[in-house]
């Protein structure tokens, strides 16, 4: 089957994570390099000598840092949702078990979640609510995580219903690789944050900036739709190809 035989059937929502993604890093971009241009002194709610991304979040810059966790959480959501619809109509590989639409909707669930609390803590600032800031630091912590895992092990899945699956392997390999890395960083971070405040600091901006790379993973997802017409991956292929016909076979 011709994954690409269409190639004018594409819509804009590839477009959603990579705008996500522009908005998520030109903020933290913008929050650190405002941060220096003012001479990167301490603030007064700041424990450490690193700034963590709350404490400029919770400055006049808070619109923006609002702004721009509301723009990533939609966004993210948004590019499982597609995903998932996407799937269901047969213009990326569909799930063919219920297991495979399970975790695709626990991910759904995760990455309302995460997102939730990404807006929250935002909105629940560093300076005048420290212990709601954290609570809901640690919930969006859990919800991506817990969204990536269920991503990782239901396109882990899918890849075992269909024999030319290149691209989804590429892309749950991506997804896990990922993700891994910055769960390991999670929890060096969890210990840092109250052992080596200026660590923990320097830890959450590379998270902050990695998710800005799995936020991508999903462009690339989105892609694989193009020129995909519906119910056209909605079917189990073959486990293997047909033997080739022997030359010599008379007809």
């Amino acid at each position: 089957m011709a994954i690409f035989s269409h190639p004018h059937h594409h819509w804009a929502y590839v477009w959603i994570p990579v705008f996500g993604s522009f908005v998520w890093f030109g903020m933290l971009l913008a929050m650190i390099i405002t941060w220096a241009a003012q001479g990167g002194g301490r603030y007064a709610w700041q424990d450490s000598s690193v700034p963590y991304i709350s404490d400029i979040g919770a400055s006049f810059l808070q619109p923006l840092f609002i702004a721009g966790c509301s723009v990533t959480s939609a966004s993210f959501i948004l590019s499982l949702s597609i995903e998932r619809l996407l799937r269901h109509h047969g213009r990326l590989h569909a799930h063919l078990r219920k297991r495979e639409r399970a975790f695709a909707s626990l991910s759904i669930l995760g990455a309302v979640v995460g997102g939730a609390g990404l807006i929250l803590l935002s909105i629940f600032d560093d300076k005048n609510h420290r212990s709601a800031h954290d609570a809901f630091l640690l919930v969006f912590i859990v919800g991506v995580a817990l969204s990536a895992i269920f991503t990782v092990v239901e396109f882990r899945w899918i890849s075992h219903n269909y024999i030319y699956v290149r691209q989804v392997r590429i892309a749950y390999v991506a997804k896990g690789t990922i993700a891994g890395i910055l769960i390991i960083l999670a929890i060096a971070y969890a210990i840092a944050f109250s052992l080596q405040p200026d660590a923990g600091a320097v830890l959450e901006w590379v998270i902050a900036f990695g998710y800005t790379l799995y936020l991508l993973t999903f462009a690339y997802d989105l892609r694989l739709s193009k020129g995909v017409h519906k119910y056209e991956l909605s079917g189990r292929e073959p486990k293997a190809p047909p033997p080739a016909m022997s030359q010599n076979h008379v007809v």
